[in-house]
């Protein structure tokens, strides 16, 4: 800010945007520079603010998104105009269908330079409205701050989610009297999200709850989002309900809990009485809504009116935040002399009882000795290693398949992999983001080596930010799910078509780049890499051979290859 000449305090646009930043509570922004934004940098550098400085526009992107699921604030990435945003476009997209709220700050020519065809001028905020909430072009100085504040209440609306400013050169490097600005207060422009659901709604699920003798209950992404952990654990021991988990909600019970479910989901949804999916949509995850059984009743609660009912019919839906909907339910239970809870002892048995069979049959396979390495035995070894502290990241294709099956976060919040959209190239800038939010956790990433070659560059950045992490590569040389998909709509002979990589030792790579790395082979090897990666105190990566041959049940249930 600077006085004029004895008259009113001047401010920039960029220093206005730092300004609305340090009012949400933004501590940190994922950049890659250019000629549009740096007047924002200047601003940050004020305000206290950090500044990542990435080698794609993509993993800045990406990184303001796991920022986002890691802190439960709102991420914020700034981009340059033209290329520059389009390359974050992805990260937006995966955000959007993942529900991560998040500002993308892009820049733009000059208003003065409007339709003249100025450097790097693409209509983005036309491009960008279709995969956001909000998206829109700030038209004058006196608004920049005003607009992000606006940006933030809309990424926050409902399901959360991201939104995209545009901020023209000349508008950004502008400055204005200080006092003809508005600058929101922080928490005043903004109010709470906390919907609470309908009060009679939640008490026809509350006696849905107490008669049922088969219930079951599906905790989603947005357990995490609302931080429900505490009154989804409550709900579901008090009623003596089996619990599963998907997406950020994996953790909220932890492994060896007598309500944590995971192997038993198909039979469960086949014979419940009652389902609660909370917080997911009737998406391609949930075969939109036909793998639950017709017979029973099914409740729906979510953020989001649209998504609720969508793609199925249900019989009881409840729009509200999952932390005041639940506790609003158990605190209904009371009412009943009786919840149900000891008369659901022999179904939570015979869930429990599913359970062993299945992980009886894969026992063998989850220790393999094979060579090269069976990918069960690649997930069983990361599962074991992984503690309390550990966040676990799933970067890939058919590997992170195979480890969905198997990993196990420990805790709430330490589960990441892409969402909905599958997009690849998410660890390393989830990696970043988490371990600059919690340097207090250890963080574990798997990739393919498919995935990891999207954004691996931006291993660089962990190494110049000191942000260790252990990383795995499952090395297939091969696109492996998708080889699969051909092999069996085309045969062996057209299998190889377009999805074969070269055989890389990314060890070879992170030592390049500063970082620590082991090859392989041996699958008594597994364990002792992964501690000497961690003892390393260093960005690294593991890369584990392993075996081509063999796909994921999930890759081979995929109804696009059928």
């Amino acid at each position: 800010m600077t006085d004029d000449k004895g008259g009113d305090t001047t401010i920039s646009g960029g220093h206005l945007v730092a300004k609305a930043l340090k009012a949400e509570g933004v501590d940190v922004i994922f950049t890659l520079c250019g000629g549009h934004i740096i007047d924002i940098y200047d601003g940050c550098a004020d305000e206290g603010i950090d500044v990542i400085d990435v080698r794609h526009e993509q993993v800045a992107a990406h990184a303001a998104d796991g920022y986002a699921r890691v802190t439960g604030k709102p991420g914020c990435a700034v981009v340059t105009a033209g290329p520059g945003t389009t390359d974050a476009v992805t990260g937006i997209a995966n955000a959007f269908r993942a529900e991560s709220p998040m500002l993308v700050i892009g820049g733009q020519g000059a208003l003065s330079q409007h339709k003249m065809g100025s450097l790097q001028d693409l209509p983005h905020v036309d491009m960008i409205n279709p995969i956001s909430k909000f998206a829109a072009t700030v038209p004058h100085t006196e608004r920049v701050a005003d607009m992000v504040s606006m940006a933030f209440r809309e990424a926050l609306n409902g399901a959360p989610g991201p939104s995209f400013l545009e901020i023209p050169r000349d508008v950004l490097d502008a400055s204005v009297p200080l006092s003809s600005a508005r600058i929101p207060r922080p928490g005043g422009y903004r109010a709470s999200t906390r919907q609470a659901g309908d009060p009679d709604a939640v008490e026809r699920l509350a006696e849905l709850l107490v008669r049922s003798e088969r219930p079951s209950i599906l905790l989603g992404n947005q357990v995490w989002t609302t931080r429900a952990t505490d009154s989804a654990v409550e709900l579901v021991r008090a009623l003596n309900v089996p619990a599963y988990m998907n997406g950020a909600g994996r953790g909220t019970l932890p492994p060896g809990d007598p309500h944590h479910f995971q192997l038993s989901r198909r039979h469960a949804f086949n014979n419940s009485d009652l389902i609660v999916i909370v917080g997911t949509p009737f998406d391609f995850r949930m075969g939109y809504g036909k793998r639950l059984s017709p017979d029973a009743k099914v409740v729906q609660i979510d953020l989001s009116y649209a998504t609720v009912g969508r793609n199925r019919d249900i019989d009881l839906g409840i729009v509200g935040d999952a932390d005041v909907v639940l506790s609003s339910v158990l605190q209904a239970t009371s009412a009943y002399g009786d919840n149900g809870a000891q008369g659901r002892k022999a179904w939570l048995e015979e869930l429990r009882q599913v359970e062993r069979q299945a992980l009886d049959k894969r026992a063998p396979l989850l220790a393999s000795d094979s060579t090269p390495i069976h990918p069960y035995r690649l997930v069983s070894e990361i599962n074991d290693f992984l503690t309390e502290d550990s966040i676990y990241i799933g970067d890939g294709g058919d590997v992170v398949t195979f480890s969905g099956q198997v990993v196990q976060p420990k805790s709430p919040g330490h589960w990441l992999d892409p969402g909905p959209l599958g997009t690849l190239g998410v660890g390393v800038p989830f990696v970043m983001a988490a371990k600059y939010a919690r340097p207090d956790k250890e963080v574990v990433a798997l990739f393919g080596d498919g995935a990891f070659s999207l954004t691996g560059w931006d291993f660089e950045t962990l190494v110049r930010f000191n942000l260790p992490f252990v990383g795995v590569v499952g090395n297939n040389s091969s696109m492996n799910q998708i080889r699969y998909g051909q092999i069996a709509k085309y045969g062996a002979d057209r299998g190889e078509i377009g999805n074969t990589l070269g055989d890389v030792r990314y060890s070879e790579f992170a030592r390049m780049l500063g970082g620590y790395g082991e090859e392989v082979h041996d699958p008594a090897e597994i364990g002792p890499a992964l501690r000497r990666a961690r003892e390393s105190g260093k960005p690294s990566l593991i890369n584990v051979w392993i075996d081509p041959e063999v796909y994921a049940p999930g890759t081979m249930n995929q109804t696009m290859y059928k």
